[in-house]
């Protein structure tokens, strides 16, 4: 029998109505989302698959409060109820795309005009205004493909945003050098580049061509300008899930270039193939799990998100040898599972992506007997942190983890849930 662990409120996958919802652990461990809209039915969500200990892993995170969220999302926008400041912001500064991927957030592929670059830069002045140094990420569509974004990055540091980030398929990065070069002297800081695992077939089956080399050439140029790159993947059940091992391997042996592997399992909304069943959803433990298994990494390495709710993702910090080898950086502490203020966790997060100031890393292997400074240094040259997030969608939303949000998108002068604002209806 079920057993109902958690009340919570979501939407109706076909309506977006407001319902009231629970968390129920089945026998074998799974947590499921469920309820009932009145005009379509029931609907169970997986959102744990119990490959890890649910309980532990959310310890700490309060339960939706009774009546709380009943006009989530709604017309959301960032209001009283609230409980996260901006950590990050991100602004769409295109429409268009150069490829038509068969998972994407957002619709791409519009013929809608690209907003002015005038209307860009007050966009800017106002997230800088109110977000107070923010990491702003460009983004679209395929932002680079805005002759001026250089420009546009150069102007957000000039306003007061703290780091700027471009979230890019790395085409333009990879086939325009003079391109790359333009946004490095603007200052870009972070390269988030989607790069879904290490064989053709799955960037043939995600974005309908074989572009691995292309990914990779980006990547040596980003390097090459030591602009900081993160990969991407987007983890697809049956697709690439049995490639992240050799992703984790690839970017540990690219590091110093490559700064990072942020996983995104897969969610259904913008754009995608069909209607999600059960064995398409690819939760958070599951991704852990699979980690483990492929990296010899330990479970325990991987810690809750620091800037949101536990369930939305997990961060861990390893220093990459040489030969490619991760050691974890730091013990694992409770206090590593704290929630820091938006601008600690802002700058826990840059402090990670971005390149290391010039200058070479300490030539010489961690040991008991390396002191503070040299340990310093060779950390900021040779850490590879490994992330998630788990947007979520129609199906799974979990009003509880809405609230805590501090990811969010600059709209026409609203400051949005990223899963707000890219929610969908999956129709019947």
């Amino acid at each position: 029998m079920d057993k109902v662990i958690r009340k919570t409120r979501s939407v109706c996958p076909v309506c977006l109505r407001n319902l009231s919802a629970r968390l129920v652990r089945e026998k074998d461990g799974r947590i499921l989302l469920v309820r009932t809209c009145p005009e379509h039915g029931g609907f169970r969500v997986p959102v744990w698959r119990g490959r890890l200990d649910f309980d532990r892993w959310t310890l700490g995170a309060e339960e939706l409060a009774k009546d709380a969220g009943a006009g989530c999302p709604g017309n959301c926008g960032l209001c009283g109820e609230h409980e996260s400041e901006t950590c990050c912001i991100l602004l769409e500064v295109t429409k268009r795309c150069n490829l038509r991927c068969r998972f994407c957030f957002a619709d791409g592929g519009s013929a809608e005009d690209d907003p002015p670059a005038e209307a860009c830069r007050e966009a800017i002045e106002d997230i800088a205004r109110r977000c107070g140094k923010p990491l702003i990420q460009f983004s679209g569509g395929e932002p680079t493909l805005r002759d001026d974004l250089p420009d546009l990055i150069r102007f957000a540091k000039q306003a007061g945003c703290g780091y700027t980030q471009v979230n890019t398929n790395g085409l333009r990065l990879a086939r325009d050098r003079a391109y790359a070069e333009r946004l490095a002297e603007a200052g870009l800081d972070i390269v988030f580049l989607q790069f879904d695992g290490t064989r053709e077939d799955i960037y043939e089956k995600l974005r309908g061509a074989p572009l691995l080399e292309t990914k990779m050439q980006a990547v040596r140029t980003c390097a090459e300008l030591r602009m900081g790159v993160t990969l991407v993947p987007t983890v697809v059940p049956g697709v690439n899930d049995g490639d992240l091992g050799n992703i984790v391997s690839l970017a540990a042996g690219m590091v110093p270039g490559i700064r990072g592997v942020h996983f995104q399992p897969v969610s259904y909304f913008g754009r995608y193939p069909e209607r999600p069943e059960d064995g398409d959803r690819y939760t958070l433990d599951q991704l852990m799990a699979d980690l483990s298994l492929q990296t010899g990494i330990a479970v325990e390495n991987f810690l809750p998100s620091r800037c949101d709710h536990p369930l939305c993702g997990f961060h861990a910090g390893f220093l990459a040898g040489p030969d490619g080898s991760l050691t974890p950086l730091g013990p694992v502490t409770r206090a590593a599972r704290c929630r820091g203020s938006a601008a600690e966790n802002r700058e826990y997060i840059a402090g990670r992506w971005r390149r290391a100031p010039e200058g070479p890393a300490p030539e010489r292997e961690l040991s008991e007997e390396m002191d503070f400074d040299t340990f310093f240094r060779l950390a900021r040259h040779r850490s590879l942190t490994l992330s998630a997030m788990a947007f979520q969608d129609a199906g799974n939303l979990n009003v509880e983890r809405l609230r805590r949000c501090s990811l969010h998108v600059y709209d026409r002068g609203r400051i949005v849930p990223f899963c707000a604002r890219y929610l969908t209806a999956a129709g019947q």
